[in-house]
This record gives structure tokens, sequence and C-alpha cells, in this order.
């Protein structure tokens, strides 16, 4: 199974990225994920279902403690696969 997860953290800061969306983009881009892609107000990637799992749960876990006050995402199956 493929799935996609699109993510956004808070607070935003419109002058400079806060360090819990560097964190969460570190997390996301150094995982086994494909199709990433990051942006001011949006992330996504696509990855098998292990990966995705993974990278969402150090995605949360990293942002908190860097200092997010809410982290929204969605994770959809995109797709079939070997994993």
């Amino acid at each position: 199974m493929r799935l996609r997860v699109e993510f956004t953290t808070e607070p935003f800061d419109l002058d400079e990225a806060p360090a819990h969306a560097l964190v969460a983009r570190e997390v996301i881009e150094a995982a086994e994920l494909d199709a990433v892609d990051v942006g001011p107000f949006g992330n996504t990637a696509e990855g098998g279902v292990d990966e995705v799992l993974t990278a969402v749960d150090a995605l949360l876990r990293r942002a908190l403690q860097a200092g997010a006050t809410r982290v929204s995402l969605q994770v959809n199956v995109v797709g079939e696969g070997d994993k």
C-alpha cells in the first residue's frame, strides 16, 4: 500500500520559518519517501505504508519538541504496492 501525507505546523511566521517547521521538513526530507514537496504553507510526501507511518511518528514528536503548537496532517491511501 502507498500513502500520501500532507501536513502543516503552527504557529506560522511569514518573515522566517520557525524551528518546528524546519525540523518537520528535515524529518520528511531524510525519510525514505518519494514525491516529497515542501513549501511555505504545506508539505506532501508519498511512500510505502511503513515508511510514511514511521516518518509521521518522527514528524509529530520532533515538531512538537521544537515548539509547534499545532500539527495538521492528512494521510491518504494513493495506491497499492508491495508494502
